[in-house]
């Protein structure tokens, strides 16, 4: 089921799977998101993306003469659901997806007319997807599981090529492991990330994804043991000294993430923005 991800192109992964590559290649989106188009004559939209003319205009294209059933959205960021409201006018259907809890990076044009709560299901003629809350990314995250085809839609809650940026305060680094903790309970799976190609063997990818997420824990306790007090810029150089310095940025995101996540561990503490170990 590998492709190559190229804005623009229809691409089948499998029979009744489709995706199609939003124009809108940069840093946290890589070649582009991701939009899913599951079914044969019985159609659901996945991951719209932005409101770009020309990738609505394909995505109406490509469905004549099907029934599409609902667009869905696995989170609110803009570059996963502005399109979906004028698609799914276009289209004479419903939206679904989830609001978040702060409005801080999300795309407020998005309300939708159905709310995908747990095991919500989205039903097609290549099988039924499942709603899983996934909050850690987002608070409002869900990945789409379908059995039939043995895939789960990811969104941004695991990548093709990196590990997600968690970003409060909307984002939350306890919220998203314990979500990894339940999404590694199902069968191993193909994961279908919205930025990124295929992932295999869903087991793998997420045990090291979860040992990724604590090294890097490991390594926030015991730069700030040797180094506090200690404040967040000066902080991330030796968390993320592996990183290039120029995504130091985003990744002081994810540091604050962590650390507010030890700090309800009563494990670090803040003072006028200056962490030291508890």
């Amino acid at each position: 089921m590998s492709s190559p991800l190229t804005p623009g192109q229809l691409v089948t992964l499998a029979p009744g799977i489709r995706r199609l590559v939003a124009p809108n290649p940069g840093v946290f989106t890589g070649p582009g998101t991701n939009t899913y188009l599951i079914g044969h004559k019985r159609v659901a939209i996945l991951d719209p993306g932005p409101a770009i003319s020309a990738h609505i205009e394909a995505l109406v294209a490509v469905t004549r003469g099907v029934e599409v059933v609902a667009v869905a959205v696995t989170h609110t960021h803009i570059d996963h659901s502005p399109a979906a409201a004028p698609l799914a006018q276009a289209l004479g259907v419903p939206t679904i997806g989830r609001v978040a809890r702060f409005a801080t990076g999300q795309d407020p044009s998005f309300a939708p007319d159905r709310i995908a709560l747990d095991g919500f299901c989205l039903s097609t003629d290549a099988g039924d997807l499942l709603a899983i809350g996934t909050p850690g990314h987002a608070s409002n995250h869900v990945c789409w599981h379908h059995p039939q085809a043995a895939i789960l839609y990811t969104g941004d809650h695991i990548l093709g090529t990196t590990s997600p940026v968690i970003q409060p305060p909307d984002g939350d680094m306890a919220e998203y492991l314990r979500a990894l903790d339940a999404l590694a309970r199902l069968p191993d799976l193909t994961l279908a990330p919205a930025h990124g190609p295929l992932l295999p063997h869903s087991h793998g990818v997420i045990a090291a994804l979860i040992e990724h997420r604590l090294q890097r824990e490991r390594r926030v306790v015991t730069s700030v043991q040797e180094n506090g007090p200690i404040g967040l810029d000066a902080l991330v150089l030796r968390v993320y000294s592996d990183v290039d310095p120029a995504l130091h940025a985003i990744a002081r995101y994810s540091l604050e993430a962590h650390l507010l996540k030890l700090q309800a561990d009563r494990r670090v503490i803040c003072v006028h923005g200056q962490w030291s170990a508890s």
